[in-house]
């Protein structure tokens, strides 16, 4: 029986060791985790502007949060690029519901209205598929660089100017109708966007 006591302690006092040591690693980790998923969410984003292109932080001074949303997404973040501080482009992170779930993408737009480049951000679509989308070898979203408001934006076989992501319609019409709806919504915010001040 002292033995059962002696041995129950013991593992007693190993186990809340390894729980003390568990949660101090877990703190002292914490600040380099968070700091690591800070920078890649800064580089998923800022990855549609060209370097050189800017020489502010953009992902530290956000627009207020749009107000106005579109019919087929929704406009979760605003950013203002500079060149010596002047603007040089907007990048809008947008959000449209594909086939699978959610498409987030960010969306460099030029002060001309010119869209510079999207990345996709986060996405769920069908793996070989509609998950192709940020595929760099494919590079779908490379066709709508340069690309402006007044394009026909729709799919070929719809009488646009795009080509489909092979299999995937579904997500390729959610794609082009975000990318045209932050279009349309930079051309309707431009001065509130390129002129505006950066904090409510």
């Amino acid at each position: 029986m002292n033995r059962l006591v002696r041995d129950t302690a013991l593992l007693l006092v190993i186990a809340a060791l390894a729980v003390s040591a568990t949660l101090a690693w877990r703190h002292w980790t914490r600040p380099a985790i968070a700091d690591a998923a800070k920078q890649l969410q800064s580089r998923q984003r800022l990855a549609v502007l060209p370097d050189g292109s800017y020489d502010n932080q953009p992902l530290d001074d956000p627009l207020p949060r749009p107000a106005a949303q579109r019919p087929n997404s929704r406009i979760v973040a605003a950013y203002r690029a500079t060149l010596a501080g002047k603007p040089a482009a907007i990048i809008l992170v947008t959000q449209a519901q594909g086939y699978a779930g959610p498409i987030a993408l960010s969306v460099a737009i030029a002060k001309d209205g010119r869209l510079i480049g999207s990345q996709v951000i986060d996405q769920q679509e069908s793996p070989g598929l509609g998950a192709r989308l940020g595929d760099p070898q494919v590079n779908w979203l490379g066709q709508f660089a340069n690309r402006q408001l007044g394009d026909h934006w729709a799919l070929k076989r719809d009488q646009g100017d795009f080509d489909q992501l092979a299999g995937a319609t579904v997500t390729s019409r959610a794609v082009i109708s975000a990318l045209q709806e932050a279009l349309s919504y930079f051309d309707e915010q431009r001065s509130v966007l390129l002129e505006g001040t950066l904090h409510e």
